[in-house]
């Protein structure tokens, strides 16, 4: 009994740094122990220093306090490589993280063994991230993320003033239900509770959010998961620009070729689907066409302004390809360096 204890008292710390708040009774099934020995670790960890609250109510239980004091995390093998990584790539789309990254970086790389801190220098090494210009946008701040994060964790309501794409602002209260990136942009979803329906918020224009300290039962979200109800949202939102497109090509290739949200592709049968393209910015859609091969005219419908965008692309793309086509007047044409692709024409994307 007395062998196991110290180990039994690591799983219940691990526990309680996971969540919020657990009750006496959660702890105990998790550990298969009695109330009577949780109550023991507890009192034997607050002796070595560690905040352990009561809590009261009909979900009272037990938590770790936040401070200063509190000693450090636990962490398996896997979860401080893992973390390493992450700090060592820095999250995109999130304002001002990389210096905060590498401060913590070097925190953490102070205390990994050298057998892990190899592993995080060959990881690193192989996966070097590429910055590119498509993935910048509007960013979140960390501390917001951070404090909403807690909140869906919790289901504890929170308020916040937010601004609309028109720009008008107003007050919310929700319950958050999760946090969905979708490069570059990260999205609360969450259940209004002065609307009474479920809400899709941009993070980017959410201001002074604030913990009430109420937390909630969580409902059952309106579709498989978090990120199929941004998908969702974000497919039937209105848009300036629309085109409409049965195309050669089964659904999977459809949305791979045009990058569309799952909701925006259709299938018609094995080798056809329908695609549906809307934004506000026509070259997003003009790009999106350049993927993939278009059937008939009289397959294709949309806005009628969207036309000359898609003509000036085409144009653009003319005049590039017939300056290809002509002969070099002054014999400075190269070879590719063997180099610069590999087997497969990699270089030519």
């Amino acid at each position: 009994m007395t062998q196991d204890l110290p180990a039994r008292m690591l799983r219940l710390l691990s526990l309680l740094q996971t969540r919020r708040a657990w009750t006496g009774a959660e702890l105990a099934d998790r550990l298969s122990v009695t109330l009577r020995t949780i109550r023991r670790d507890i009192d034997r960890l607050r002796s070595l220093g560690y905040p352990v609250e009561g809590t009261t109510g009909q979900a009272g239980g037990y938590r770790l306090a936040p401070g200063a004091a509190l000693p450090p995390l636990l962490l398996d093998d896997d979860e401080a490589v893992a973390i390493a990584v992450a700090l060592r790539t820095a999250a995109a789309g999130v304002a001002g993280i990389e210096e905060t990254a590498l401060r913590a970086l070097a925190k953490l790389e102070q205390v990994l063994p050298v057998r892990l801190r190899h592993q995080v220098a060959t990881i690193q090494a192989a996966a070097a991230p590429l910055p590119v210009p498509w993935s910048t946008g509007p960013e979140a701040d960390p501390s917001t993320l951070a404090m909403l994060a807690a909140a869906c964790r919790d289901h504890e309501i929170v308020t916040f003033t937010y601004r609309r794409g028109s720009g008008e602002t107003g007050h919310r209260r929700v319950e958050p239900h999760a946090l969905v990136a979708a490069d570059p942009v990260w999205y609360l979803v969450a259940y209004d509770t002065e609307q009474e329906q479920w809400r899709l918020f941009r993070v980017d224009r959410l201001t002074d959010p604030a913990p009430t300290g109420h937390r909630t039962t969580p409902r059952a979200l309106p579709a498989p998961d978090a990120a199929a109800y941004v998908a969702a949202r974000l497919a039937a939102a209105p848009a300036r620009y629309a085109l409409h497109a049965t195309v050669p090509a089964d659904a999977a290739t459809a949305r791979a070729r045009t990058y569309s949200l799952p909701g925006r592709v259709h299938p018609v049968d094995d080798r056809t689907s329908t695609l549906d393209l809307a934004g506000d910015n026509p070259r997003r859609i003009a790009e999106q066409l350049l993927g993939i091969d278009l059937g008939p005219d009289e397959t294709i419908a949309g806005t009628p302004e969207l036309a000359p965008h898609l003509e000036e692309l085409g144009q653009r793309l003319l005049r590039a390809a017939r300056a290809l086509t002509r002969p070099d007047e002054h014999g400075s044409g190269k070879d590719t360096p063997d180099d610069a692709t590999d087997d497969n024409g990699a270089g030519d994307q």
